[in-house]
């Protein structure tokens, strides 16, 4: 199989590079970049390609001899959707790792095209979105009546500069949630709740995750909240962040000092997420995970999920509907826990 990976010199493509290089896999290294891309290549001994997403012509022609692509390369409001068309009009298949909701929304609706070219579309192939759909799919099994889902996320350990630059242009967005079957804008941190963690319970705040519009086509729940732990104050950046100079203030601050994970770190930090179905009878299921660090998990799904791509269902997925709810429980070092459903939580 000949696999592509965009976006090799970003810092989460650099880690699926050198781990996919170390198990064998003649991976092609892609991005736009020769001064970049061509170092890494050659000190992995890969073949590259250097390309950008603007000629959908060129692009074509880059993704001539290449079954699937790791589409690594943000922000992904930007490049996933020129990338899933490419891949569609070659018969390509085409997996990324956002975790962006509007992005997610862009490729379901290219459902059918990509039904039609026999092409599978899979978003969200990382952190984001792979645990917390897995727990969507896990609790919504064990409460079919649910018309409510709510899910948190715990991250260990800091952020990739790539990361960070995508949650600052998405703070004057504001809020999102799915209500009564649609994705609505809700103010930031409208809602807070307990989240009952593996390391101990939590109090949560509602961020615009990813799961907003993963989650409900993955289990046809029409009412559904994202969270996680927020610093006091979070909510007053996130207005300031609205501001055009305060962001390109942030931007400049992030490429100054924000590198990722260093190994030591990424070995070191682990994240946890817990999710909550419920039902109008007042009935409840939940369930939790813990797992390794983000970017970790995140470098092992793509690897994971590349020599399946071909072979899974055709069209937009989400990583429970193409993998099936325990997918997330064959990675080393991951222990998912289910409550059952009960009553009155």
């Amino acid at each position: 199989m000949t696999w592509m990976l965009y976006g090799a010199t970003g810092y989460t493509g650099r880690l699926i590079a050198r781990r996919a290089a170390a198990r064998g896999e003649r991976v092609v290294l892609a991005g736009r970049s020769i001064a970049k891309v061509a170092p890494l290549a050659a000190e992995l001994g890969l073949e590259h390609r250097i390309f950008g997403l603007s000629d959908p012509v060129a692009l074509r022609r880059a993704l001539e001899g290449v079954e699937s692509v790791a589409h690594c390369a943000g922000p992904f409001s930007a490049t996933a959707l020129p990338m899933a068309l490419a891949c569609i009009e070659t018969g390509t298949h085409y997996l990324d790792i956002t975790g962006e909701i509007d992005v997610f929304e862009q490729l379901h609706a290219l459902d059918g095209r990509a039904r039609a070219a026999q092409v599978v579309l899979l978003p969200g192939a990382g952190f984001d979105v792979v645990p917390t759909d897995c727990l969507a799919a896990t609790v919504a099994a064990a409460l079919p009546t649910a018309n409510r889902l709510d899910l948190a996320i715990l991250v260990g350990g800091t952020a990739s500069p790539g990361t960070a630059r995508t949650a600052i242009e998405g703070l004057p967005d504001g809020g999102r949630a799915r209500i009564d079957g649609t994705i609505s804008a809700v103010p930031m941190g409208w809602r807070r709740t307990r989240a009952a963690f593996p390391s101990g319970p939590r109090m949560v705040t509602s961020i615009p995750w990813g799961d907003v519009s993963t989650a409900f086509h993955s289990t046809d729940i029409p009412n559904i909240t994202t969270y996680m732990p927020l610093p006091p104050g979070a909510a007053a950046f996130s207005k300031v962040m609205r501001l055009r100079p305060a962001r390109v203030l942030a931007h400049a601050a992030v490429g100054a000092l924000v590198r990722g994970p260093s190994a030591k770190a990424l070995a070191g930090t682990r994240s946890e997420a817990w999710a909550r179905a419920s039902d109008p009878e007042g009935r409840s299921a939940q369930a939790t995970v813990t797992m390794p660090n983000s970017y970790e998990l995140t470098v092992e799904s793509v690897l994971r999920i590349m020599p399946r791509l071909a072979g899974l269902p055709h069209g937009s997925q989400t990583p429970s509907r193409a993998l099936g709810a325990g997918f997330i429980t064959e990675f080393s070092g991951v222990t998912l826990t289910e409550s059952g459903a009960k009553r009155g939580w």
